[in-house]
């Protein structure tokens, strides 16, 4: 069985893939059980000299993978390249802290000696998703690599490539067999991964409505799972903020990757004082975003990554004007090949419109105005997500209180969200839950073994 990929710049076939068999498959999950007897043996100083050169490695073909990766999914290509350089970065990052965060934890009891050790868990398959296609796999591989554990991997559909490089950029690196394979296929593959008894725990990136069946076929086999599951980020302003620097993060935090990533700023809450002077100045520079191919290195936005996203988007568009909504720019496809929408930003909305209840994963930017700081919280609570949220203020005594009150994994105050390999990553409520990157991305697919001897 095979299955086609397409390059979002043109529309056209870019290539084609055999999607692996269940006893390919089950082959994988065999080696990564064999390798981990291995793999896990391996000290943490010497495993870490094996993620420092899969980092080195990243660097030196950073721009080769990169063209592949626009190719697959449309990312313009400096973002791209950023983000074969971020993976570079969280391999170095666990090869440099592994062992201080792996050490044994002593703690005083009753006994002679206590202590707290971090043992390696097992066989984690991954199953990730296209926007992302080397970062997603690289903030969860490289914490749970330094533990001892060992990775089957499913890429999405649209970026098999991607997937592809990363196995052979660890190959390159000179892993152990069986500490990293990729697998290609649809969702049986990720079925047969989740239920195989070689498998001891599952990490997924996606949207809502699958993320709810993985965590049931998981749990259905006593297995442990993180889930990420995107969000609807709100991007506060107050009243007393820099309005030129909120702006301008405004375009950076929304438009990035064409607004397909689940910590862009999708919901844009500004305090009624300032509305006016923050959509002018945001508006401006939102129309001076040059769209086009994505392989040229002055183009701001690409394509998205297939017809069907887009037609979503310009669904959630639509079903919101004829509540209401007012288009400032942008607002409804191009006309040209591939699939490209323009940046778009929406005023007048409320908090009952698609742009404003739903995940919009697309260049898309609804402003809501609020009466003040309380009301401009509250309404960012009242979404169904919590993974991150900006705040935009001078006074950061005050952002730090409405940071507590936030619902959300991550929150950044005059900033734009972003992930980072030195801090934990995760949302909450539809969002997901457990955390990867930091010292907490490593503990979620480590065993937490207490030691007492008397």
């Amino acid at each position: 069985m095979k299955f086609n990929t397409t390059n979002p710049a043109t529309g056209k076939l870019l290539d084609e893939y055999d999607t692996a068999t269940p006893e390919q498959v089950k082959d994988c999950i065999r080696n990564a059980r064999t390798g981990f007897e291995k793999w896990r043996r391996v000290s943490c100083s010497e495993r870490a000299k094996f993620l420092a050169r899969l980092g080195k490695i990243l660097r030196e073909r950073k721009h080769e993978f990169a063209i592949v990766m626009t190719n697959e999914m449309g990312k313009i290509i400096r973002e791209s390249e950023a983000e074969v350089a971020k993976c570079a970065w969280a391999f170095e990052f666990y090869a440099e802290n592994a062992e201080k965060f792996l050490s044994p934890e002593p703690v005083q009891t009753d006994a002679d000696k206590s202590y707290v050790v971090f043992d390696s868990f097992g066989v984690v398959a991954a199953i990730m998703p296209w926007n992302f296609p080397m970062w997603q796999l690289s903030r969860f591989a490289a914490p749970a690599l330094c533990v001892g554990n060992t990775i089957v991997f499913k890429p999405a559909s649209a970026t098999p490539q991607s997937g592809i490089n990363m196995e052979i950029a660890f190959d390159e690196a000179g892993f152990p067999a069986g500490c990293f394979k990729t697998v290609l296929g649809d969702s049986r593959i990720a079925d047969q991964l989740i239920d195989d008894p070689g498998t001891d725990a599952v990490t997924f990136t996606g949207s809502v409505s699958v993320g709810m069946k993985v965590a049931e076929r998981a749990g259905r086999n006593l297995k442990k799972s993180v889930l990420e599951l995107g969000g609807s980020d709100p991007f506060i302003v107050l009243g007393d903020a820099d309005i030129e620097a909120a702006a301008t993060g405004g375009v950076l935090g929304r438009f990035i990757n064409c607004g397909q990533s689940c910590i862009a700023a999708k919901r844009f809450i500004i305090v009624k004082s300032v509305a006016e002077r923050f959509t002018e100045q945001f508006v401006d520079k939102v129309k001076k975003l040059k769209v086009g191919d994505p392989l040229k290195p002055d183009t701001d936005i690409g394509p998205m990554v297939q017809e069907k996203a887009l037609k979503e988007v310009e669904s959630q568009v639509k079903a919101s004007m004829q509540m209401g909504a007012k288009v400032q720019t942008g607002g409804e496809r191009i006309d040209r090949p591939g699939f490209f929408f323009p940046p778009t930003v929406l005023t007048n909305v409320t908090t009952g419109m698609p742009v404003m209840k739903e995940e919009v994963f697309g260049p898309v930017a609804p402003i809501y105005i609020a009466e003040d700081a309380d009301e401009a919280v509250m309404v960012a609570n009242s979404s169904p997500f919590g993974l991150g949220a900006s705040i935009w203020t001078q006074n950061r005594e005050e952002a730090e209180r409405y940071c507590r009150e936030i619902q959300s994994g991550i929150v950044t105050v005059n900033n734009i969200v972003i992930s980072d390999p030195r801090v934990p990553f995760g949302g909450v409520k539809k969002s997901g839950f457990g955390r990867e990157l930091g010292r907490y991305g490593p503990l979620e697919f480590a065993n937490v073994k207490t030691i007492r001897v008397y």
